[in-house]
């Protein structure tokens, strides 16, 4: 039996993302992404200003007039989200930690797959396998993806993204459009990013929160991290101390997006208690406008 509190959870992020895929992202992600391949659907008569490259020779020489053949994109796609369920994910200082957003975000990736009759697939991960849901159809399924994310309590803290890479590989052969859903708060992903983004097409969608850039002047301050439990004191009053955390948090902003623009993946980066549909919005605009080019 699912617990009546979590099913009225998955209901009411269903009801909101849906409306944020009605009003804000509808027919943006048809257009962004391509399908599998072009399909010949019939021939008709050739019309001032069609490419000549597509004329049919064949039925133009039997009805003595020219023709062309028409070709229809082959839509149905496979969707994987991939989400990092690490402990670093359990954090939020503006309205909602990180993994609440995350659930919102792919719930809407899902539902705007699901309307384009695409597949959807989950990965969680943290520093090992926390769950998977093969690709599959349909509403039912969405919600069922939607249930596991807010359910789910992950049995490691740490983040792992190589090791996750590699089993999107095994158990996803055919090519995916594939949403890496982490904070990227790892080290050496990018060699296993580079060798999945060549049978997949990856996005990462970056996850943060202000905080982790900028630390408020409250005095003494005890911080654990998530992922090694380790415990640090860090006196916030000193201008020193928060400069050099600023500091040290945009170097490592820098380093992820150097490190993904040289695996040739795109970003999108989102903050904790930021409407996020737009950002997605004016991904799929920038894959649309680079795929028409």
């Amino acid at each position: 039996m699912i617990p009546q509190d979590l099913l009225k959870k998955v209901r009411r992020i269903e009801l909101r993302t849906s409306r944020l895929v009605d009003d804000v992202l509808a027919g943006s992600y048809h257009s962004a992404f391509k399908g599998r391949g072009m399909e010949f659907e019939e021939v008709r008569q050739y019309q001032v200003g069609d490419d000549v490259r597509t004329i049919d020779w064949n039925v133009s020489a039997r009805f003595g007039e020219p023709f062309v053949k028409i070709f229809r994109e082959e839509r149905e796609l496979t969707v994987m989200l991939m989400v990092d369920v690490s402990g670093s994910q359990h954090f939020g200082t503006h309205e909602q930690f990180k993994d609440e957003l995350v659930a919102e975000i792919c719930a809407t990736l899902s539902i705007s797959a699901i309307r384009n009759n695409d597949k959807v697939g989950l990965i969680c991960f943290s520093d090992r396998i926390e769950a998977y849901i093969p690709p599959r159809k349909g509403s039912k399924h969405v919600l069922r993806v939607i249930r596991e994310l807010l359910a789910l309590e992950p049995e490691g803290s740490g983040t792992d993204i190589g090791s996750a890479l590699e089993f999107l590989n095994k158990v996803q052969k055919k090519r995916s459009i594939v949403f890496l859903v982490s904070d990227m708060q790892d080290r050496d992903w990018q060699r296993p990013l580079q060798i999945a983004n060549k049978r997949h097409d990856i996005v990462a969608v970056r996850t943060d929160d202000e905080a982790e850039h900028a630390l408020p002047n409250v005095g003494l301050m005890r911080i654990v991290d998530p992922e090694t439990s380790q415990t640090h004191l860090i006196d916030t009053a000193s201008k020193k101390v928060r400069i050099a955390w600023k500091q040290l948090a945009a170097e490592r902003t820098i380093a992820i997006e150097q490190s993904l623009r040289r695996c040739n993946v795109d970003e999108i980066h989102i903050k904790t208690g930021e409407p996020f549909a737009q950002s997605l919005r004016q991904f799929f605009k920038r894959r649309e406008a680079k795929r028409i080019a």
